[in-house]
């Protein structure tokens, strides 16, 4: 086999993986949403454009490379699914920037997020007043959501992957004990069972895992 056939065969290959975790993992992209979303695309990378030009190892070697490094990111993927510290570790954690109306200077200096930063992404949702904001939380993926002084303006969700958000509860004049009481009157054990939450027009609407 030829020096030419041998890198086609690679790239073949390599492009096969990449489609298939794109399709596995579930997401439309590579773009990265997370750090280890990062990671794995310039592992990956790296995995492909080092080797794939390296003669000296084989196509069978080439496959174990990239089947090792598959099975890699699925166990990580599968420990974030199934361990909120592991997603936590892993994915890190949101950070907030504003609360109450005031900003968390520090929050904002140790995210790297400037004063005229800040105010731009303000800006961007609309808002030109630090006061009016209930909650800036600055996600995994670098963007800034905003909880607005005002239940009509609630576009963030009041439980999000089994985790209850305070600041929303807050915003729209309830407790925990409400919270429970509305999961339960929907057939559900916990807050744990589900997997998203949404306060709509005063009511909350569940959407649940799917059961094993």
């Amino acid at each position: 086999m030829d020096n030419y056939s041998l890198i086609i065969i690679k790239f073949v290959l390599g492009m096969l993986c990449l489609i298939l975790q794109i399709n596995l993992l579930g997401k439309g992209n590579l773009a990265p949403i997370s750090a280890i979303d990062q990671v794995q695309n310039y592992v990956l990378g790296g995995i492909i454009g080092g080797i794939i030009y390296n003669g000296e190892i084989s196509v069978l070697e080439f496959i174990m490379v990239l089947l090792i490094w598959t099975l890699i990111v699925f166990i990580v993927k599968f420990a974030k699914d199934h361990n909120i510290w592991v997603r936590r570790i892993i994915d890190g954690r949101p950070q907030i920037l504003i609360q109450n109306g005031k900003v968390l200077v520090e929050n904002c200096i140790r995210a790297g997020i400037s004063a005229n930063d800040l105010m731009f992404r303000l800006r961007g949702h609309g808002i030109y007043e630090v006061a009016k904001v209930k909650s800036g939380i600055l996600e995994q993926n670098g963007q800034l959501v905003i909880i607005e002084n005002d239940e009509a303006n609630v576009r963030f969700p009041l439980i999000n992957d089994g985790q209850i958000n305070i600041d929303v509860m807050e915003l729209i004049h309830h407790d925990e004990q409400w919270v429970f009481e509305q999961i339960h009157k929907a057939g559900y054990d916990s807050v744990d069972d589900i997997y998203l939450g949404e306060y709509i027009n005063g009511k909350l609407t569940l959407i649940p895992y799917p059961k094993a």
